[in-house]
């Protein structure tokens, strides 16, 4: 069969928003012959990731991802996204940046000759995170320092604090791509971005309650209350805000821990200290990276309560997301641990799921998994843990979860 007739389709679309489903599919191969796909991306530092997987054409000489199995590569199996989820980077202990939510994430798509390695079609992915008519709105309001997404459409929306991970700067795409749902979004940055601190001794919960306060009374966003999501470190700076602040009615932590971590956190006469690690738990896997899943102890055992986030005192509802191998730390058991302080104090409105065999960065959906990465608390690389396929699947089920959540305790209209 003439080469001109095979082509390499991207359905529905080759545009899509980067937390929907596309099916790639390639037609005009010989029936029954090998051809394997493979995708690529190069992210905003310049890192590349791949993946290949091995198929064989049907009897009319298609490929069609949703229904024909890879029979090899980097996943095996009917995996419709298994081109996006198990994109890996050529560095290791790389997590995909983003940088600029502007501009797509293009995804490039080939099919090749199974037997000889010749390219055969090729096609690209743009996978974009605002939807037409979002405003961007980057902040220096007082204190604050971050970027307002504003979705189209008659508002008033609820709105959303969005919290990440620790490491400092800002990351865009989970907050453009909820504000994308009908959620005013602020996607706040804590440290070392623009002129804040760049190593902070201690963190304010003042400077969160006056972010907060900015975005209530911004005239896109209906109350009364409003949201906060957070991941990793930042979930005790949530429960911080949950426990003190007024106007928080829904609170999602991610893999997060019930005690406050690595700075003093203050607010007003009240100083939350970091929680001691125990240095003996830090073990090393086999290839010598560090693994720190144990290294908190209990938060509240004796002197270990100081840093005890008083989370019986909010009157939000939480949502707690948890990772059983998550290998940053025991995340499971800080979530439960939260779940049955709020249920000693007579608190219903909390719910916990946890998600087997998924790793530390729990993100939107299809961002490539992160094994390990340099920790900046640590000064070292460690490992996050989790599975790709199993930690796919966690972040496509967390994703809609969130979105009900919110939708659930805040109200939306949806765009």
């Amino acid at each position: 069969m003439a080469q001109s007739q095979i082509r390499l389709k991207i359905l529905p679309s080759v545009r899509s928003f980067f937390d929907k489903m596309v099916r790639v599919k390639v037609e005009g191969l010989t029936p029954h012959k090998p051809v394997e796909l493979r995708s690529r991306l190069v992210d905003d530092k310049g890192v590349t990731f791949k993946a290949s997987a091995l198929y064989k054409a049907d009897e009319s000489g298609q490929v069609d991802v949703f229904r024909t199995p890879s029979l090899g590569g980097s996943y095996t199996g009917v995996e419709p996204m298994g081109l996006f989820w198990a994109l890996a980077p050529d560095a290791p202990h790389t997590k995909l940046m983003k940088k600029d939510v502007l501009s797509p994430t293009r995804v490039a798509l080939e099919a090749l000759n199974g037997e000889t390695g010749k390219v055969l079609a090729s096609e690209s992915n743009e996978r974009g995170y605002m939807i037409e008519g979002m405003k961007r709105i980057p902040l220096q309001e007082g204190r604050i320092r971050g970027v307002l997404f504003i979705p189209p459409g008659n508002g008033p929306f609820p709105g959303i604090v969005d919290l990440y991970t620790f490491g400092g700067g800002l990351t865009e795409p989970r907050s453009s791509l909820l504000a994308s749902k009908g959620f005013v979004v602020l996607a706040l940055a804590y440290f070392r971005y623009q002129d804040l601190p760049k190593n902070p001794k201690n963190l304010d919960l003042e400077y969160f309650e006056e972010a907060v306060t900015y975005l209530r009374k911004r005239p896109e966003v209906k109350g009364p209350g409003i949201g906060v999501i957070s991941i990793s470190h930042s979930g005790a700076l949530a429960l911080s805000m949950s426990s003190f602040l007024s106007g928080i009615s829904a609170t999602v932590c991610i893999n997060a821990c019930n005690a406050n971590t690595v700075l003093p956190l203050h607010y007003k006469d009240i100083v939350f200290p970091p929680l001691p690690p125990v240095m003996e738990n830090v073990k090393f896997t086999e290839s010598g990276l560090v693994d720190i899943r144990d290294a908190l102890p209990d938060p509240t055992k004796g002197k270990n309560r100081a840093s005890l986030i008083p989370i019986e005192r909010a009157t939000c509802h939480f949502l707690f997301a948890a990772s059983e191998d998550d290998h940053n730390w025991n995340s499971t058991f800080f979530a439960s641990q939260a779940a049955e302080i709020l249920k000693k104090h007579g608190k219903k409105s909390y719910e916990v799921v946890t998600y087997p065999k998924a790793g530390h960065f729990l993100d939107v959906p299809y961002m490539p998994y992160c094994s390990s990465g340099f920790h900046p608390a640590v000064g070292s690389v460690v490992v996050f843990g989790g599975e790709p396929k199993a930690h796919s699947e966690a972040q496509l089920d967390l994703w809609e979860r969130v979105q009900e959540f919110f939708k659930t305790h805040l109200g939306n209209k949806s765009t």
